[in-house]
Order: C-alpha cells, then structure tokens, then sequence
C-alpha cells in the first residue's frame, strides 16, 4: 500500500524487506502520519512467511531524531484523556516491531534520538555508523522515555538506565555498543557492507527456524521453570518433524545446501 512518509523496498528474491523512513529534511522526526505509516507497513509485512528479515533505517543524515516540533507542540495541548490515547498509538508502533516474527535489523545510519532510540530498542539487530550520537533525551524536554522504558531497559538494564534517563546526556555507538543497544558500530562508509554481510547470515538460515528462535528469546527468560521445559520441548519437536527441519537435517546429511539458500548471483 502506499505510504506518505516511509517507503518498502524488497531484495534478496523478495526474503529480505528494507523499511525506510523518508522525512531526512526533518531527521525523520516523529508526526502522527509517520508513526502511522510504519505500524502499517509492519503489520502489511506480518503475515509474508518468505520473508528473512527488515531492515529499520532513515533517509539523510539521521536514523531518527524522535517527536518533532508539531507533534509536541500538540501534546501540549492536549487533554491528559488526548495524551493518553496518544502516547497508547505509539505504544502500539514500538509492540508491533517489538514482537515483529522475523529478526528486524536496525541500520543506525546516523542520530537516533527519544524515540529514534527507542526504535533501536525494539530491534533484533543494531549496526551503527560510529558517527552516529544517541540519546534518550526526553528529560531535556521536561518530560520521561516512558513508552520506550520497557525495551530500554531489558536491553540495557536497570543501572544504565538509571544514568542515560536521568541525564539525557548524547553517547556514542561505541559505549552503546558496550551497554547491549547497539551490536555493532562500522565507519559510515562500510554500514551497507556490514549489514549486507549480516542478512547474508540471517538468509542462510531456514525462515521458519528464524521465527522460533525469535520467539525463544523474546519469551523463555520471562517464563518459570515448567513453562519453559514445555515450551522450549514443544518448539524442538515441532521444528524437527517440519518440512524446513527434515530439508535441513537431509541437506546436512547430503553435504548440500538447503532449499532455501539462493543463489548470490541472484540476490537481488
């Protein structure tokens, strides 16, 4: 469908999506129509069961600087009734990357602030270019990172949040690299290569078996002990007796590669 503020793009014979929001002449600043248009375009990509991976980034310069200027002009002065609902959309957009079934790869081209960094939160997958600065600067504004809290802090955990939400100071990729945000921090120049070299690896897996790994980690540290001997049991079983598990276990044993590898030449 068509959107105003991102684009989709697909690769890779159709396995790998590229989401990119397109207001650089803003930092790709949040607005109502923004955050429309990316928890459509996830949603309209949720049931593609071909599909490997999303790559998350920004057009221009920024990854994303977080609410624009009109939007909090509006908050402003809206009802706390009006705020709620608001805030509660957004919610949405941050559960619906979160929970996402394939890996989503954040493409952190630069700035990624507030809730730009918060979309980092919710992503699988972080490579940043070491110019990038981010932050979560909410509390410059008079204001808290609450909707993104949750994601923050089970990616960085409490001590460090405790500092980065307090302070809303900027850090680099490097230190967000150190505190579990940011997987890997490249030269700008070499972000494309790096993440290509990555959905390389995401496209030599089985898509199937992507989902439930997914799934594992998002959900067995949550569980007690019985729940998770169930869970972790059924999905083994399942992905075993699966036509994606049985065409791994016999391209292994056949010394092959499995079905739904493609070929380089023909990526894209």
């Amino acid at each position: 469908m068509p959107y105003t503020h991102v684009s989709v793009e697909r690769s890779f014979q159709g396995k790998i999506a590229t989401i990119t929001m397109r207001r650089g002449e803003v930092h790709n600043a949040f607005n109502g129509q923004l955050i429309q248009d990316l928890h459509s375009a996830f949603s309209e990509l949720v049931t593609d069961e071909k599909l490997h991976a999303v790559v998350l980034t920004g057009d221009g310069p920024s990854f994303s600087a977080g609410a624009d200027l009109s939007m909090m002009k509006d908050s402003a002065l809206f009802t706390q009734e009006q705020n709620i609902n608001d805030a509660l959309h957004l919610a949405d957009l941050f559960d619906t990357i979160n929970a996402f079934p394939c890996p989503v790869l954040a493409r952190v081209n630069g700035t990624a602030m507030g809730g730009g960094a918060g979309l980092i939160a919710v992503c699988d997958i972080v490579i940043a270019a070491e110019n990038a600065r981010l932050a979560f600067s909410e509390v410059k504004l008079g204001i808290a990172p609450a909707i993104i809290s949750p994601y923050v802090v089970r990616k960085i955990g409490e001590s460090h949040a405790r500092v980065l939400f307090v302070t809303g100071e900027r850090f680099s990729p490097a230190h967000a690299r150190e505190i579990g945000l940011v997987h890997m921090v490249v030269p700008r120049e070499e972000l494309d290569t790096a993440v290509e070299k990555t959905l390389q690896e995401l496209l030599s897996s089985g898509p199937q078996a992507l989902r439930a790994c997914k799934a594992l980690a998002l959900n067995v540290g949550h569980m007690d002990h019985d729940t998770a001997r169930k869970y972790t049991a059924e999905t083994i079983a399942a992905l075993r007796v699966s036509p994606e598990g049985q065409e791994g276990l016999r391209s292994f044993l056949e010394k092959r590669k499995p079905n739904w590898v493609i070929n380089p030449e023909s990526t894209r």
